[in-house]
């Protein structure tokens, strides 16, 4: 079984092909948001490696937000434009699972109790988008877009140690002074992290409508007006 997966939530441009929950190609971006241009061309690699391997595509997966809307807009529209072409079904992995798979390889054993982990996408301003998994990628709370301060994370830091990662942490670090709060660095949602949860979405039958799907966008796109624009 091979998927071509697609991560377009922040600032990174991902593309992944995998086979069997195994990433067997992979190309990436972290150079600021060009999603527009590069993912078409990180696709079509994409394809052509599995040309190379013998692999016929059976699905696309795409992360499916929280994130920038403009760049879940551009991920979905291709992953939904290649499930069309090709007939293959579409699959949808939570952009915060994605990064607290990848943490959990970061966090050591034997821990007692087992630690939680908090994934965050910055937001802007205070804001982050934040959900709290436990090892087993359990959610323990849902999504939320919130307000970073003191007391946001408290009833779980007063029962044990919470990791925090993503792009939301660096406006984290001079808050939240529990010394149950640790952080990791350099997790961003990539689509190489994808590979086991886009096959087990596959083998639970986990399908998107192709035709009605949308990204979970968590708040309402607002266009903003350019100041010069306003002194006109």
């Amino acid at each position: 079984m091979a998927i071509i997966n697609i991560e377009t939530a922040t600032a990174v441009c991902s593309v992944a092909l995998s086979e069997k929950g195994r990433t067997v190609f992979e190309k990436a971006s972290f150079d600021g948001p060009s999603h527009a241009s590069l993912l078409g061309v990180f696709v079509e690699e994409a394809v052509s490696e599995s040309k190379c391997l013998g692999l016929t595509v059976d699905a696309v997966s795409v992360s499916g937000g929280p994130g920038s809307y403009t760049g879940l807009r551009i991920g979905v529209s291709m992953a939904k434009g290649l499930c069309f072409g090709w007939n293959v079904p579409l699959l949808s992995i939570p952009t915060l699972e994605i990064m607290a798979s990848e943490a959990v390889k970061r966090i050591p054993d034997g821990h007692q109790p087992e630690p939680l982990l908090c994934a965050m996408i910055d937001a802007r301003r205070m804001e982050v988008y934040a959900a709290i998994y436990d090892k087993s990628l359990r959610k323990i709370r849902d999504t939320e877009a919130e307000t970073v301060t003191e007391e946001t994370y408290a009833a779980f830091l007063e029962k044990r140690e919470v990791y925090f990662f993503g792009s939301g942490v660096s406006k984290c670090k001079d808050v939240i002074r529990s010394s149950n709060a640790l952080f990791i660095e350099g997790i961003h949602p990539l689509a190489s992290g994808m590979a086991a949860l886009s096959e087990r979405a596959f083998e639970n039958g986990q399908f998107e409508n192709g035709a009605y799907f949308e990204p979970f966008y968590l708040k309402d796109f607002v266009a903003t007006v350019a100041k010069n624009k306003l002194l006109k």
